[in-house]
């Protein structure tokens, strides 16, 4: 199987619902376009709805940062797409991007998921079979650019004493 360098969901409006009293797209609904691009790639790997119910097992997030970068208006279409940027057997790492159609980026995410055996629930290695399909599409993605925003943390820069900040 051939994957996309990144995996591209389809464009789509905002639910008119999901605005907020500013008149842009709340930001708790950039997770929720976020997480529907991830489905899009857990469907690829074997992993969507049917993976729970065959074998009891499936994916958490346990990590996610948002950056929000430009704001999203009532008419706007957008795309998300993720990129896989680290694995192991028990944990995926992913960098998505929410852009307007016109090219120009609204906001990033970076996440890290768990796989998670729901007999548990526990963090539990991947089948052979998943973990196969997440490095091919890791291959896929090896020769993205790695993103400007991934890694980043939040914090406050303090001047130091005695110097400049």
């Amino acid at each position: 199987m051939l994957f996309d360098a990144p995996v591209i969901a389809p464009p789509r409006g905002l639910d008119p619902a999901w605005l907020d009293y500013n008149g842009h797209l709340n930001m708790a609904y950039y997770n929720v376009l976020f997480d529907q691009a991830a489905e899009l790639v857990f469907d690829l790997i074997g992993c969507g709805p049917g993976y729970l119910a065959a074998r009891n097992k499936s994916f958490f997030t346990a990590e996610t940062h948002v950056c929000y970068l430009r704001e999203l208006k009532p008419d706007a279409m957008v795309r998300a797409s993720t990129q896989v940027i680290d694995f192991d057997s028990k944990r995926v790492r992913l960098f998505q991007e929410l852009r307007h159609v016109d090219g120009w980026l609204s906001a990033t995410c970076e996440s890290m998921l768990l796989h998670i055996d729901m007999s548990g629930p526990r963090a539990a290695a991947m089948p052979d079979d998943i973990l196969a399909t997440v490095t091919r599409m890791s291959e896929a993605h090896k020769d993205l650019p790695r993103p400007e925003q991934a890694g980043r943390s939040i914090g406050i820069p303090r001047k130091q004493a005695g110097g400049a900040a």
